[in-house]
């Protein structure tokens, strides 16, 4: 059994899918959990800070803000850690699909916006939470978004493949880097999500939509499937391991 991983977790693209898997999953657990997304989403995220505010009892604490924005990313990191007595676990969840189209028909413009929100923004967080971890003293762990596609190219998504290759890159250098501070640095690469995201690459969330990626034996992958390995990464138990980035896609795709 894992054992209470008492703390503060910050998560990244908490409003919805995977970001709000995670959340849930780390409150229950028994984080108190900082959530963050866009402005936009700040009534979903309130929305998600009632829900786990309902069950436990150990708080959660609302923060919007662009990740792609450095000032914003710092102010938050900072905000947060403040109204909820530090940080343990940073997750930089927060990610887009951009556009899906081939390599000849993506513009700069729209490869510079993925990769400000899917590269600098989990840089970002890695820099700002590692920052925050240090000064704690008390080590602590950081944890990416990637994908299949950041392991194995696919057609019609060069763009975020490529940011993810990036984000796998930016881990394995990170854990390199602090584990003299007892932080841990690993990622999660899930494959067929039924997310938002995913049903935009493969169509509406019908199975026979992904029967055609999947394995004959598997079914579309939940964002708590993803989550049940962030609460792992995320834990005491979890210590021994760093710089890696762990599947979770039913055999769609082997290491």
């Amino acid at each position: 059994m894992i054992a209470k991983s008492l703390g503060v977790a910050f998560v990244t693209g908490a409003s919805q899918g995977i970001g709000k898997a995670i959340a849930m999953r780390l409150a229950s657990d028994g984080f108190k959990v900082a959530l963050n997304d866009i402005p936009s989403k700040k009534d979903n995220l309130e929305a998600v800070a009632r829900d786990i505010d309902s069950k436990h009892n150990h708080g959660s604490y609302v923060v919007p803000g662009d990740v792609s924005q450095e000032a914003e990313v710092e102010a938050m990191v900072k905000k947060a850690s403040k109204a909820l007595g530090g940080l343990d676990v940073m997750v930089a969840n927060a990610g887009i699909i951009g556009p899906i189209q081939p390599l000849v028909s993506i513009s700069g413009d729209e490869w510079d916006n993925l990769f400000r929100v899917n590269v600098l923004g989990a840089f970002l967080c890695y820099k700002y939470g590692a920052r925050e971890l240090i000064a704690g003293g008390r080590g602590g762990r950081i944890i990416g978004a990637c994908s299949y596609a950041g392991k194995q190219g696919a057609s019609f998504i060069s763009a975020y493949a490529a940011s993810k290759f990036a984000v796998r890159g930016l881990t394995q250098s990170a854990a390199l880097e602090l584990g003299e501070h007892g932080i841990t640095v690993n990622a999660y690469a899930p494959g067929m999500i039924s997310t938002q995201m995913v049903a935009s690459l493969v169509g509406p969330n019908d199975e026979r939509n992904y029967t055609k990626i999947l394995p004959p034996y598997a079914k579309p992958g939940q964002p708590a499937d993803v989550a049940s390995i962030v609460s792992y990464l995320a834990s005491k138990e979890s210590h021994y391991i760093t710089g890696q980035t762990i599947s979770v896609n039913a055999g769609m795709y082997f290491d």
